[in-house]
C-alpha cells in the first residue's frame, strides 16, 4: 500500500487522488478560500509539483485522524518550509488539507507560480471530475 508521504515524493498524483475523500477541502496557503472536491484538490497538487524542487519531508506527526507532514522545498531558487495538515475519516480518505508555508518571499513566489498555471489547473480539474464521474 502506497503511504501519502510516497505518493507525495514520488509525484504520484493519481494515487494522492485515491486518497482523497469526494468532498475533501483543501485550504491553499496562498489562496483567500479554500477549494472544495477530490478532483480540485488533486489538480492543485499536481500543479504544486510542477513548481516545487528539491522537496523533501523533514517530520511527521500523527494523532488519530490527524496528521501534520513538516516539508522543505525550493521555489524560485528560494528556500520554502511549510506543513501539510490532514485530517482524514473513518476509512482513512483525506477530508480536510490545509498547507501554511513560509517565509513570506518563498510564499510570494509560491503565489506567483501557481497563479499562473491556474488556467491549466482548473482545465485539469475539470478533466479529472469528467474522468471520475
Amino acid at each position: 500500500m502506497t503511504t501519502f508521504t510516497d505518493a507525495v515524493l514520488a509525484g504520484d498524483i493519481d494515487a494522492i487522488e485515491a486518497m482523497l475523500a469526494d468532498d475533501v477541502v483543501f485550504t491553499s496557503p496562498v489562496a483567500f478560500r479554500p477549494y472544495q472536491g477530490r478532483a480540485m484538490t488533486a489538480a492543485i497538487l499536481a500543479g504544486v509539483v510542477r513548481v516545487f524542487e528539491d522537496f523533501r519531508y523533514v517530520r511527521e506527526i500523527h494523532d488519530g485522524p490527524h496528521h501534520a507532514y513538516e516539508f522543505e522545498a525550493t521555489v524560485n531558487g528560494l528556500e520554502i518550509n511549510g506543513c501539510d495538515f490532514l485530517t482524514c475519516d473513518d476509512d482513512g480518505k483525506i477530508l480536510d488539507f490545509k498547507v501554511m508555508v513560509r517565509p513570506l518571499r518563498a510564499a510570494e513566489a509560491l503565489a506567483e507560480r501557481m497563479g499562473a498555471q491556474f488556467e491549466d489547473i482548473k482545465a485539469d480539474a475539470v478533466a479529472r471530475s469528467k474522468a471520475g464521474a
